[in-house]
């Protein structure tokens, strides 16, 4: 069976497309679904993608993925900023960890240039709009792929 990489995303993408076009884009997390499952496919891996409003439930999220999952994907909105619990449990995951940021938030509010996960991830993608993703999962296909 096909490696799992949980792609996990923080509040308020549950509306992107519709949410701040002019910085987000138009796409939704449905495309961002499609376009990371054609590129797991590539690799060989296959990918969940989920979201939610609430800490907690990210950090539940990524309790699983240290039990189903070969790697994480991860955008936390704007608990990147604040949250000292989501890099605790990043913390608790052994595999690969990856940020991505669909704008290029060192070129927004200053609050938004410090990030608690970077501190565990082991890359960053930021200002490549929802591309980024697709960008991420290549990256994760090449960490993981088997040596030889």
């Amino acid at each position: 069976m096909a490696q799992l990489i949980t792609i996990l995303n923080g509040p308020n993408l549950n509306l992107l497309g519709q949410r701040q076009p002019e910085i987000y884009g138009h796409d939704t997390l449905d495309d961002v679904a499609n376009s990371c499952t054609a590129v797991a496919a590539q690799f060989g891996l296959r990918c969940e993608l989920m979201q939610s409003n609430h800490e907690g439930a990210l950090i539940d999220m990524i309790h699983t993925a240290r039990q189903t999952s070969a790697g994480i994907i991860i955008n936390p909105a704007a608990f990147t900023h604040t949250s000292i619990a989501l890099l605790d449990a990043l913390h608790t995951f052994e595999g690969p960890v990856l940020e991505v940021h669909i704008s290029n938030v060192h070129k927004r509010e200053s609050f938004r240039h410090s990030s608690y996960v970077s501190l565990r991830a082991d890359g960053v993608i930021a200002g490549f709009g929802v591309q980024g993703y697709s960008l991420a999962m290549q990256r994760m296909g090449h960490i993981l792929a088997p040596e030889g």
